[in-house]
């Protein structure tokens, strides 16, 4: 079972030294068996006095510390430095098998937090839990559009669900709140050394592989809502962009719709793929070519893989709309889902 393997806390941070005190605190105040508790922290050319800070008080904290220290050459990496923190982990589990939590130095996890993702990681490969922001209350443009986003994934899950998924699903998948298997981590190669997004890559590329990718509501980060940002990007550079009055473009809705009937039919296609018949079908609904579909099957490892691999991007209704046009296509597409299911 998950809760039986040894956990390393992951945790890239980069002048952070104003901050770290509390994180840490949080992480010690963090339920479950800390003794499988081993937390990594990448100093990213940090010029600050974190390294002298974590010197003072390392050897007080009720749980493993490892530290490391980086150095930057071409500026900020976010990718690059949190790859370096997961690094730290895979060393201390030696290849052994192991869970790998990753949060930010601005984010303080929630007490259950380990629970609940090692409840998570046994009913999946890689677990991206909510992320709510402390000061969400200042920011009512950015939580409308964060409350879209989780519509749209429940409603993804309405017409596309998987047994890995949780009840209590949403739409984050940030770097600041993710848990997978060691093992699935080396399979995948892990964070790619993006300047932004690597976290986001990291989940595509585990779904394209066929991991089994969860979004757990009950596994909970709170973070700052800071427009100072120590990447491209990201939160900061969102909430940097509603404060400047910039309203926001999202893709269609009715484009992914599109998409993820055609990965729910890829998904029921995949076992009679070889029946001429099965991706004769599945090829006129995607626009392609049959043969094409058969090679595509025949390079995935299973049914996930292949509906993350098959289904082209939208090419009806592919362009972006406003977040009021976004809603309401999305409500119209609930009402029709809700239709149909009565």
């Amino acid at each position: 079972m998950p809760h039986d393997l040894p956990m390393v806390l992951c945790i890239p941070a980069r002048n952070e030294a104003a901050l770290l005190p509390a994180l840490l605190t949080a992480v010690g105040d963090l339920s479950g068996d800390r003794t499988l508790l081993h937390v990594c922290l990448y100093l990213d050319d940090c010029r600050d006095g974190s390294a002298v800070l974590l010197q003072r008080i390392g050897p007080t904290l009720p749980f493993r510390l490892s530290v490391a220290h980086g150095s930057a050459t071409a500026g900020p990496n976010a990718g690059a430095a949190r790859a370096a923190a997961v690094a730290m982990g895979l060393a201390i589990l030696d290849g052994g098998d192991g869970l790998i939590f990753t949060t930010d130095a601005d984010s303080l996890p929630r007490r259950d937090w380990l629970l609940a993702g090692c409840r998570a990681l046994a009913e999946a490969d890689v677990v991206a839990g909510r992320i709510v922001r402390t000061d969400a209350v200042g920011d009512p443009q950015a939580t409308r559009i964060e409350q879209f986003y989780d519509r749209l994934h429940r409603y993804r899950r309405t017409i596309d669900p998987v047994p890995w998924e949780a009840r209590d699903t949403h739409h984050f998948g940030g770097g600041a709140n993710l848990a997978i298997r060691a093992s699935a981590y080396r399979a995948m190669g892990g964070f790619l050394h993006l300047p932004s997004g690597e976290d986001g890559r990291l989940l595509d590329d585990a779904a394209r592989a066929g991991l089994r990718v969860r979004r757990d509501g009950a596994m909970v980060v709170e973070t700052s809502s800071r427009r100072s940002g120590r990447s491209v990007g990201g939160l900061a550079g969102l909430l940097l962009s509603l404060d400047r009055g910039d309203r926001p473009r999202m893709a269609d809705p009715r484009g992914s719709s599109w998409q993820w009937r055609g990965q729910a039919s890829a998904r029921e296609s995949f076992a009679s793929i070889d029946q001429l018949g099965t991706r004769t079908v599945l090829a006129e609904r995607l626009g392609l070519a049959a043969d094409h579909v058969l090679g595509v099957a025949r390079d995935c490892p299973n049914a996930e893989a292949f509906a993350m691999r098959v289904v082209p991007p939208p090419t009806v209704h592919d362009g972006l709309v406003s977040l009021d046009e976004a809603e309401d296509i999305l409500t119209g597409l609930e009402e029709q889902r809700c239709e149909i299911a009565a």
